[in-house]
């Protein structure tokens, strides 16, 4: 083999070393471009959920004071009652 030849087999193994990197870096990024979607769209779901428990939370103090309320009421009723059996 002539010193040509080891020069191109040489030159020909570190091209598909070459190859062989850029094809895993496009994999990498193609991976991190993905990920990055899917982080994009998960803070999106977490902010609209947040949103979401901001009104039921809103909600559910709202029902609170109307529960009082309606015990409230419902004791005086039962008490009214009671007297008016008692009489």
């Amino acid at each position: 083999m002539s010193r040509l030849d080891t020069a191109m087999s040489t030159f020909a193994k570190a091209l598909e070393e070459l190859e062989r990197t850029v094809n895993r870096n496009l994999q990498r990024h193609t991976a991190a471009e993905g990920l990055e979607r899917e982080l994009a769209a998960l803070r999106q779901d977490r902010a609209r959920l947040a949103q979401e428990l901001d009104t039921v939370k809103s909600e559910a103090k709202a029902l609170e004071g109307v529960t009082d309320e309606v015990s409230d009421r419902l004791d005086t009723a039962i008490r009214d009652i009671r007297s008016v059996l008692g009489q």
